[in-house]
């Protein structure tokens, strides 16, 4: 099992690859909403930074978001515009475990869960 951490992944199921260069956030709420990581997806398809490795993860709430409708418009999506920024908030309550988040979409909706 991995020690701590937060990691991001995500997919654009309607092209079949990763969503390279898509642009990430992950806010810690508490006590006061503070970014603690910020990036781009890499071409593996995840966010490489020290967040991934439980650095400043401590436990309350978070909130990552997705900038799927950027992402959408850099890769040269020309259909009607549906998603933007995907928030989703969630609670860790155990720092030695790993937080995975995977998120699949395509323009017009996703599916977003702890993986492993």
């Amino acid at each position: 099992m991995k020690a701590g951490g937060i990691s991001l992944h995500a997919v654009d199921v309607a092209r079949g690859v990763t969503a390279a260069g898509m642009r990430v956030e992950i806010f810690a709420l508490t006590p006061n909403r503070r970014l603690i990581a910020a990036g781009r997806i890499g071409a593996d398809g995840t966010l490489d930074h020290p967040v991934v490795r439980g650095e400043g993860v401590l436990a309350g709430a978070y909130e990552a978001v997705f900038h799927l409708g950027a992402y959408l418009a850099e890769t040269g999506w020309t259909g009607r515009r549906f998603l933007d920024r995907v928030p989703f908030e969630f609670v860790i309550d155990r720092v030695e475990e790993h937080y995975h988040l995977p998120i699949k979409f395509t323009a017009f909706g996703f599916a977003l869960f702890r993986g492993a």
